[in-house]
Formats: C-alpha cells, structure tokens, sequence
C-alpha cells in the first residue's frame, strides 16, 4: 500500500515519498513545497476546504481501509445531543457552533499543567535542524500555548558548554533554547528539558533546577519510535569529532585511530556519527529497573523538582507496561509513548524502517493497560502519543484511542516544517538577516508568491500574530513562528470542527466511542468496534418500536 503523492481536492502535493501522516519519508528544510503541512502553515484554515470553490464539486477518494494503521480508524459523527459544553455554553443551536469548542486541556498530578491546543513537540535535541530553526519553533509554541521539548544531549555536543567533573559551569545554548521559550511564555503550554545516560553524568537535572526552578520541566528519557539506540548525529569536523569523543560520546568511526584520520585526511572519510549509549544495560530484570527507576526519580525530587516526565519508545509490551506501571507509581505528570513509524534526523534508515511496535499498535496496548490500572483503583499516569502524526484527524483518533488518558498529542516533524518554511521566506524577502535566520532560498518560488510578496499577504495567520503580541514586538517575531501559529490555527479549525460533529464541545469530552474500526482486523487489534456494529442495537430498537 502506498499513499498518494498528491491531492488534487487541496492543491497539495508531496515532493518525496509520502508516508500515512502526509508528510514525505524525507523532509527537507529547503523544500519549496507543498505537502498539506507545508501550505497550511502559509494559509491556515484555508486548506481544510477544496480548492477553486465555485468552479469544483469534491468527492472522498479515502474509502479503502487496508491493514492495522491509523488510517484504518474513522471518526464517527451523530445526529442528536451536545456534551462537554464549556462553562457558560448553552445546549442551543445558537451556542453548539464549532467556533466554540473549547481545545485547551492540561495535564499532570498536582498543580496542573495548562495548554491550548491537545499537542506537544517532539524532542529537538542536538541535531543541528533544531538548534538552527529553535526561535521558530520555540517562539511559535509560547505563542500559540502547547509545550515543546528541549531533546537529549543539548549540552554536551555545545563546544560552548563548559563541563567539570559532572557538574555544568556554563551552557549556553541550552539557555538560549529556555530563555527563547520563556520570553513569550504565557501561562500556557510548557518546556521539558530531556535527560538520557550522558545530561545525568552531566548534571543537566541540577543546572536546569538552579537556573531555571520550576520554570522548566525535567523529562527522563527511556527511547523513541525511530529506532532502539540512543540519538545520533552527524559531524564533519575532524576536531568537532575528537572533542565529542573526549566528552564522553561514541564517536563512528572512531577519530582517534590513525588509519580513520588518514582517511578522512584524503576524503575517504567525510564526516563522523556521534551516538549517545543505551540505558540500563547492567540491569536484568523489570524488577531492577523499577528501583533504579525509583530512586532516579526520589532524587530529582528531593532536589527540587516538582513536574517530571517519561519518554518511551516501542520496544514492547513488558516496556510498555512498565513505563505506564512506574510512572503512574512515581506520579509523573506524563508518559509519552512513540511508536514505530515516527520521524527524526539521523536514525539507521532500515533500522527506522523494520524496528519496534507500530504507533497504532502500541497506543492501543497502552490504552489496555492502564485500563488494568484503573480497575485497580490507580489513577494512570496522563499519556501523549506520538509516532506520525501531522493533521487534526490524526489528534481526534490518537485521543479517542487512548481516551481518557490521553491529554497530548505529540507532533515531531509536523510541526518543524513551518519553522523551515518560515525561515525560508524570511532569508528570501531580508536577505540581510538571511544567515541569522538560516533561510535557504535567494526568491521566492511560484510556490509562496502567487499568494503575495509580503508578509502580511503570505502568512494567513500575521494579523493574529500582530494582535497578541503587539505591531512593535512583531518586529522580533521569526516568520517561521508566524508560520507555527499558522498551521496550529488550522489544526485547530479542523479538530473544532471535528469535535462538533461528534457533538463533542470540548476535546476533554473525546471518548473512544467516537471512533470506529474500518475493519476488522483493526476492531480486533484497537478494541475499538467495527463501524456498523457501533449503535447496531439501538438502530434496530428504533425499527422494532
């Protein structure tokens, strides 16, 4: 099965490969478009509709639902009722408008932890995509209200970062990244600061507590859905190499023997993969890992901490339980649980192709098992999923699936593309703030110009942009920001619109009976029930009455 390289209805269409989220297998950041996430964050709400409105009539070409994947899951849609109304909504036909549905959401066990829209980054971390576009991505999420993640090893690949016997002195680009987040922070939304084997030795836990309190949030890393080892990146400096190689890291080839510095010398070698190294390998057993685990946990809170999270891949079912088990034990604030078929830099491609639990398969164990959780009389830790998720549909499943777990939906790659798009524009229009912006184009291509040679006429979302922020301030807003607040406001039309369909007037109202199986093999797989058997009996109740 593949999917379509382009949609005719929306005027889209990919430039690589496309995988289910719509997105191409290979996102680039100089792309001059239009995959749907591409144009929706230059035209917003515009793209939920078809094109040429008056000259076209449209027609669904998604009615074959093949094999176990999201995709093969359809929202249902009902006649009668109104549920979820936000305070001071009506159940009349005047106040149950999609316009109204209420997204925010929040999560955590103590003080609660507020967001506007149900989704979160992925972790951008030390590949150079985030550190290059992170003004764009950051800026955009404090604006727009949902948290994003500062990924693993921020601090120890900064050349910057100064580093004694396991306690920072100074980092500045992890600062950079914070006070970037924080400068437009509104009370909405959140950042995590993610931690794998080499930021513990590091003491990123502690230096983020002293500097920033409880402004930021501490996530500890267990893996991801691209892949079973830890992160990598890629370096073509031979000096850059060895630097990583004292820091600790895992450096292939390895820059220290002679034969690999005389091959890259001559060109035979061009650039090095830093690797980051695997957790709890001296430990053998669930058992084990649970009091490491444990104990990890007591410390961050005696020193201060009072939001942590988890991130987990797909490994398995005994990985997946034991995540939900510990950190509903440990009372996190969330569990975020990547599946197989996600997205990132720098992972073995074949790796990334055949490893791990598929993300439809794994959220709908995780949903199981904290079910026996719940049975159980515990309260399951809040859960977002993540692993190839671009469009508002893909939130409406992911939260009916896991519901009333879910609060998050997290978004990976999706949501750099504005970042990249933005940036592009920018560096094309002000060729002076080109390099500061990391803008690839010298023009604009046909692409973006047949909407307007001005910010103001490319960008759908600008005016609201200005509104919050003010005309002045909007001087220091990166377009790519603009762009991020761009695409969120059509994701959020469209989940609104979603959500009233379902007669639901607040995304904390989505349950799993609004979703329904479009065959069988997934009704057996999800738990969710094939589509015409879903009000089968009341159906027929009516008829006999």
């Amino acid at each position: 099965m593949q999917w379509q390289k382009s949609n005719d209805v929306l005027g889209t269409v990919n430039r690589g490969n496309p995988a289910e989220s719509g997105l191409c297998t290979l996102c680039r950041v100089d792309c001059m478009g239009k995959c749907e996430t591409w144009l929706s964050s230059l035209r917003g709400r515009k793209i939920l509709y078809p094109r040429d409105f008056g000259f076209v009539t449209a027609g669904s070409a998604n009615t074959l639902h093949i094999g176990c994947c999201y995709n093969s899951l359809r929202i249902n849609g009902y006649l009668y009722g109104a549920h979820g109304l936000p305070r001071g909504l009506s159940d009349s036909e005047d106040d149950c408008i999609f316009p109204r549905v209420s997204l925010e959401t929040e999560f955590g066990t103590g003080e609660k932890i507020k967001v506007k829209l149900p989704i979160m980054t992925g972790a951008l971390g030390s590949t150079f995509v985030a550190a290059k576009y992170w003004d764009s991505f950051a800026i955009g999420a404090a604006l727009v209200g949902f948290p994003i993640v500062v990924g693993e090893n921020v601090v120890g690949i900064d050349l910057q970062a100064e580093i004694n016997k396991g306690k920072i002195i100074r980092a500045p680009e992890l600062e950079r990244r914070i006070q970037t987040y924080l400068r437009y922070f509104d009370g909405y939304g959140a950042i995590l600061v993610q931690m794998n084997v080499e930021d513990t030795r590091n003491g990123v836990a502690e230096y983020v507590l002293e500097k920033y309190g409880d402004k930021a949030i501490i996530e500890l890393k267990w893996g991801q859905g691209a892949k079973d080892i830890g992160g990598e990146i890629q370096v073509t400096s031979l000096d850059y190499a060895l630097f990583l190689k004292k820091r600790g890291y895992v450096v292939d080839p390895d820059p220290e023997i002679p034969e690999v510095q005389e091959a890259f010398k001559h060109g035979a070698i061009k650039s090095f993969a830093r690797h980051s190294r695997l957790g709890y390998t001296s430990l053998s057993s669930w058992q084990k890992v649970q009091e490491n685990f444990i104990k990890e946990i007591k410390y961050l809170r005696k020193i201060g901490y009072k939001h942590i999270t988890l991130k987990t891949g797909s490994y398995g079912m005994e990985a997946l339980a034991m995540a939900i088990k510990f950190a509903t034990e440990a009372k996190l604030d969330l569990l975020t649980i990547d599946g197989s078929g996600g997205g990132t830099g720098m992972s073995p491609w074949n790796m990334m192709e055949t490893w791990g639990v598929p993300s439809l398969l794994l959220h709908s164990k995780a949903y199981e098992y904290a079910n026996i959780l719940a049975k159980k009389g515990k309260k399951p830790v809040d859960m977002a999923f993540a692993g190839g998720f671009a469009r508002e549909d893909h939130i409406f499943k992911a939260l009916a699936l896991g519901a009333p777990y879910t609060k998050l939906v997290c978004m990976g790659r999706a949501l750099m593309i504005p970042g990249f798009l933005g940036s592009n524009i920018e560096g094309a229009l002000h060729p002076e703030r080109r390099e500061k912006v990391k803008g690839n184009w010298d023009k604009l291509p046909p692409s973006v110009s047949e909407f307007g040679t001005t910010p103001e006429e490319i960008f759908a979302g600008y005016y609201d942009v200005q509104k919050k922020v003010g005309k002045e301030e909007m001087k220091n807003i990166p377009y790519g920001a603009i762009c991020v607040w761009t695409l969120a406001d059509k994701i959020s039309a469209g989940l609104q619109q979603l959500l009233a369909g379902a007669r639901k007037f607040s995304v904390k109202a989505i349950s799993r009976g609004d979703i329904s199986s479009a065959n069988r093999e997934t009704e057996r797989e999800t738990g969710i029930p094939f589509i015409t058997e879903i009000g089968d009996r009341e159906a027929k109740k009516i008829l006999k009455e």
